[in-house]
């Protein structure tokens, strides 16, 4: 099921990379990430706010930390991708941000001294070579050609952030109600990106009311907010983050079928191979093996 749920997140937010980079140069991005989240906490309030209200206290004691992973994650990522793609290609920012499981295994042992054994980091390098051949379209020269510029530090940046936000998910006591961490680390990171977003309303750029605008506002509030959020903080809690992170690496397969199915793209041999890569890099880095010393390996094993 955690696996499950890592790979219907992976799939949500493709759309919201896609999306974000389609509605560059119509939606402000600082204006896209607060108003975002704002719908996000909304929405979540009815269903959050009675466990939030009843773990008030537990949320106060470990409020330094919750307050981090909402500046990192509801401030910080989304806000940093949305800016970073106003100057960097898409191509690139997938490329960059696909280190992230490595950042995460870094972070992993900074953090907690934890280590990953040599399948897992088989599977990364594994599926992280399948991003590259799908960004290469098969051919080193694409890669080769690649320049990067302040976009791709940006996610780079965002990219941090991320692995340190779902290393440290490991730290939150186990009784704290999923609703009750997101409506928290919303609420906070909105506090962060209030000001980002008066400034941006002070350079004269507002949000155009239109149609598929609204929609597209919609869909990263509900979808890319609200239920990916549920699924990702879930699933690192049950698997732990070096699992979870080669994920990450589904984007860009999501990214090339949803460019199939609705920009009518067409499909090719080198992405084919690219995702087969990113699926035995993935089964390698998140099998658990059989038996040892007589009883199976858990999911919270690490």
């Amino acid at each position: 099921m955690p696996y499950l749920l890592l790979t219907l997140t992976a799939l949500i937010w493709s759309g919201n990379f896609v999306l974000g980079r389609g509605v560059q140069g119509i939606i402000p991005p600082l204006s896209l990430g607060f108003w975002r989240w704002l719908i996000a906490l909304i929405v979540l309030a009815p269903f959050a706010w009675p466990h939030f209200w009843r773990q008030r206290a537990l949320i106060r004691q470990h409020a330094a930390l919750i307050s981090l992973q909402g500046l990192l994650a509801v401030t910080g990522f989304n806000t940093l991708l949305y800016v970073a793609v106003q100057y960097t290609t898409a191509i690139n920012a997938v490329l960059v941000n696909s280190i992230t499981p490595i950042l995460i295994a870094l972070f992993a042992w900074l953090l907690h001294r934890e280590t990953l054994r040599p399948r897992q980091l088989l599977g990364i390098v594994l599926s992280f070579g399948g991003v590259l051949l799908i960004l290469a379209r098969g051919e080193v020269s694409q890669l080769l050609a690649l320049s990067f510029n302040r976009g791709d530090i940006l996610v780079l940046l965002a990219a941090s952030g991320w692995a340190i936000y779902a290393v440290t998910l490991r730290q939150l006591p186990k009784d704290l109600h999923p609703f009750a961490f997101l409506f928290a680390i919303n609420a906070i990171g909105l506090v962060g990106l209030l000001p980002l977003y008066l400034l941006e309303l002070q350079q004269g750029l507002r949000i155009p009311m239109a149609g598929p605008v609204l929609l597209a506002i919609a869909y990263v509030a509900l979808c890319a907010s609200v239920l990916a959020f549920l699924c990702w903080n879930y699933a690192v809690r049950v698997v732990g983050a070096n699992r979870a992170g080669p994920f990450v690496h589904l984007m860009p397969v999501f990214s090339t079928i949803l460019a199939i199915v609705f920009l009518h793209e067409e499909p090719a041999w080198h992405q084919a191979r690219g995702a087969a890569l990113i699926f035995t890099g993935i089964v390698l880095a998140t099998y658990k093996i059989g038996r040892s010393k007589g009883k199976q390996f858990s999911a919270h094993e690490r």
